[in-house]
């Protein structure tokens, strides 16, 4: 039988089992969301944190978190697509227009930012995950980068004598080899946005021209 509440202009309206349904539903939903935003934060400050942690920084049980993410891998591969997402909304926010070359180095100093950030994820990413796994996850922000070579192409400011998705490819090797020698020691965070874009632009040029400062 349904219940009757008392709603806010005196009026009553009815609950049953399709409101518990809701809300139950509603309820999960702010557990996930809260399980991915404590996953990148934990794992942000240490890429081996246990779901332990982020179940205590998320604000729920374990019980909860395994019953969302089955297995650390689900939950870190989980995560890694939450950045993703947020890191979407930033990128969809750049203005590329104007020369491709600028647009480039605009593109790649973003991305960097966010990879910076997202840092120790990433690095989760990489130890739970196989690295074809990690790209099928990045393919579509890559568009975005596929078109700016395409009219770099155009406008004979980058080179077209190698296949656009081969410079996409680049593009992707270069931001996680970053992240790599960083983590090794070889690389200052501070220096990674520099020396990232000095090589796109070196790699990008038409061959026998001129290297932009």
């Amino acid at each position: 039988m349904s219940a009757m509440l008392e709603a806010p202009s005196g009026q009553r309206m009815r609950t049953g089992p399709g409101s518990a349904v809701r809300e139950r539903r509603s309820d999960a939903r702010r557990n996930i969301t809260a399980i991915l935003d404590a996953a990148l934060d934990c794992l942000s400050r240490d890429p081996q944190a246990n779901i332990v942690d982020i179940a205590k920084s998320a604000g729920v049980g374990r019980v909860t978190l395994y019953g969302h993410f089955a297995t650390r891998g689900q939950l870190v591969e989980a995560a890694f697509v939450h950045a993703l997402r947020q890191a979407e909304a930033t990128l969809d926010a750049l203005d590329l227009s104007g020369d491709p070359r600028q647009a480039l180095t605009k593109l790649a100093t973003t991305s960097w930012q966010i990879m910076d950030r997202y840092r120790g994820a990433l690095a989760a990413a990489q130890r739970e995950l196989p690295l074809g796994r990690i790209r099928s996850h990045v393919d579509g922000p890559m568009e975005r980068l596929a078109a700016l070579i395409g009219r770099g192409q155009q406008v004979g400011v980058f080179r077209s004598d190698l296949p656009t998705e081969w410079l996409v490819a680049m593009f992707y090797t270069v931001m996680h080899g970053a992240v790599s020698e960083i983590a090794a020691g070889r690389l200052l965070a501070e220096d990674a946005a520099r020396v990232i874009n000095a090589t796109l632009v070196a790699a990008y040029a038409p061959p026998g021209s001129k290297v932009p400062s």
